[in-house]
């Protein structure tokens, strides 16, 4: 890999791309295919899939026998290096320890970002997810449609291979032909679940997740992803063929050597890198984008962590990928004459709106999966069915008392035992131990079921980040203070979740594990902790009220883009990765269309 240091950078880059995750690392990969010369920027490490994955280590073998600790919050093998919801010399400011009003950022300083952890969820936003207040009068509307983006959802899922099924089924869009690949079968917790949900009028189908069933056709996929592109299909087609379908052998928050799921750092970045076009500096603490004396930026400072000293990058365009709150720090510290409260703030919007999933779990036992005799219980690293939203003519009704959905993630099924697998199963036993505990264990070995909501949030004036005036991280670079509220529409969705999991529960036989919460405020996990934070840069159709156009082009700096969650005008219940990979492959196409036509 062409890896460059501080010391050998070029000077005369078309774009730098801060951030390497889903959006640095789609955006990159667009704009190399189509022949901009692009310089990578990446706070964290360099990091292998390939060298580094633990692809067949099992928890026996791992410190604690694989548990979360500190630094390993998703347990001793999850991909994440360097991060979490607290990084060493890494501080942020909470405003308030209280779960209501508390806001926890999750960072992953590695090349790939957090792509190399994520559970691979892929869903699309469908047409009211882009006009929600138009529906509802809540929030904002998209200054885009869903049929904007829609040819850029096609070509994402043609790209970093989607698993799923098209169910016709409201605002839960259907894929063309070929987009999607088979769904693996269901587990046997899985046909349960879904009969008994849909008995409660509760759909639940195949999930849509990055994760490849079966080889990518790559002689059909190449000409769509890039027509009339010749050198681009043959570099992709080359790449498609040394990835391998997945044969379920360890989670995917692992990482995968073989590259059967999505990551940046296995499927945009080895293309990206083929094209010859594309650099990458690692260990690059970028803090402010710089203006030359025309008002345009032109360039980046950075960290270089490898010495601790300060440089400066150059190009004719700049793009923020960072993450939402990331870039909303560098834009934040980026101050100048015209823009003393930050760069591309002159509406006073940068930091506003920051959104996160409602999130809410409940568990349970369920005695028909009591001592079922041992079968192929493998699976795809994650869930291969889930319920997407049914109540939305209920909710336009007024029916439901908060405005906005979520969706069903599950699970059950015998994994991988771990140090935890039966940890506080006394509360089905009654504490058995002994030879009755040996017993107790092969019966409810696999007869436990979760459920997590995953809502949309609407977003308000109380949740935005800021800069502290006090607080520096190691390097010296001021860091970001959060606030953070939810408002009564995501705490009654919280409760909602609740009572749909444990009806589910109930109607598979089973029972509740611990309290149904019907308080909301309870209910409801803390801000930051379902790991998808949104905006902090919104894009809109009014520069008085956004920070970006409809093409993450900020209205303030026409050569400056933001193609990462930050522009996100609200938080759908889907998942956000897709839609960030496909706003940042059109945005790119927009980057390039001015740069054909110099207007960049």
């Amino acid at each position: 890999m062409p890896f460059v240091t501080a010391a050998t950078l070029s000077k005369d880059y078309d774009v730098i791309v801060v951030g390497s995750g889903a959006a640095g690392g789609q955006t990159t990969y667009t704009l190399t295919m189509h022949g901009a010369k692009v310089l990578m920027l990446e706070a964290g490490r360099k990091y292998l899939p390939a060298t580094e994955t633990p692809m067949f280590q099992t928890p026996e073998q791992a410190p604690l026998r694989a548990a979360s600790t500190p630094d390993k919050r998703f347990g001793f093998y999850d991909a994440t290096i360097d991060g979490g919801w607290e990084v060493p010399g890494e501080p942020y400011v909470q405003t308030t320890q209280d779960d209501a009003g508390r806001f926890d950022w999750w960072r992953a300083r590695m090349l790939g970002g957090r792509t190399n952890h994520w559970g691979r969820i892929s869903l699309r936003n469908g047409p009211y997810d882009f006009k929600p207040r138009s529906r509802d009068g809540l929030g904002f509307d998209w200054p885009l449609s869903y049929e904007d983006l829609a040819p850029y959802y096609d070509k994402v899922e043609l790209l970093i291979g989607v698993y799923g099924s098209n169910e016709g089924l409201e605002n839960t869009p259907n894929s063309p032909p070929g987009c999607l690949l088979p769904p693996p079968k269901p587990l046997v917790s899985d046909l349960l679940i879904a009969q008994r949900a849909r008995r409660l009028g509760v759909p639940v189908i195949a999930g849509h997740r990055a994760v490849l069933t079966q080889p990518l056709d790559f002689r059909r996929s190449a000409p769509r992803l890039h027509p009339r592109n010749l050198t681009a299909q043959k570099i992709i087609a080359a790449d498609m063929q040394r990835r391998a379908a997945c044969f379920w052998a360890t989670p995917c928050g692992r990482g995968c050597s073989i590259r059967a799921n999505y990551q940046s750092t296995t499927v945009h970045l080895p293309p990206a890198l083929a094209t010859g076009k594309l650099d990458i500096l690692t260990d690059a603490m970028v803090y402010e984008v710089t203006l030359g004396e025309n008002g345009l930026a032109n360039g980046v400072s950075f960290i270089d962590k490898t010495s601790g000293k300060a440089c400066h990058a150059a190009a004719r365009a700049i793009v923020l990928a960072a993450s939402a709150c990331e870039t909303v720090r560098i834009l934040l510290n980026s101050k100048a004459a015209r823009f003393p409260n930050g760069l591309a703030n002159s509406s006073g919007k940068v930091g506003r709106y920051l959104m996160d999933t409602v999130g809410s779990s409940l568990d349970g036992q369920i005695p028909l999966l009591e001592s079922l005799p041992p079968h192929n219980e493998d699976g795809a690293g994650g869930g291969h069915m889930y319920a997407p939203w049914w109540l939305y003519r209920e909710q336009r009704a007024a029916k439901l008392g908060f405005a906005r959905g979520y969706h069903i993630e599950f699970g059950g099924g015998k994994g991988m035992p771990g140090l935890n697998t039966l940890a506080g199963i006394e509360w089905v036993t009654g504490g058995s131990y002994g030879k009755q505990f040996k017993k107790d264990a092969r019966r409810y070995y696999g007869s436990f079921v979760g459920f997590d909501g995953r809502g949309e949030m609407i977003p308000n004036e109380q949740s935005y980040c800021e800069i502290d005036p006090q607080v520096k991280d190691k390097w010296g670079i001021p860091v970001v203070r959060f606030h953070w509220k939810w408002s009564e529409h995501e705490r009654r969705q919280a409760a909602h979740m609740q009572k749909t999991f444990a009806a589910i529960i109930e109607a598979m036989g089973g029972r509740v594990n611990g309290q149904v919460m019907t308080d909301g405020a309870k209910a409801i996990e803390a801000g930051g902790s379902i790991i998808h934070e949104v905006g902090g840069a919104i894009m809109g159709a009014d520069a008085g009220q956004s920070v970006t156009n409809r093409w993450c082009q900020t209205w303030d700096v026409k050569n400056l883009f933001v193609t990462d969650g930050a522009v996100f005008a609200s938080n759908a219940d889907k998942n956000p990765t897709l839609t960030i990979m496909a706003i940042a492959w059109r945005a790119a196409d927009h980057i390039l269309a001015l740069m054909r036509r110099r207007e960049l």
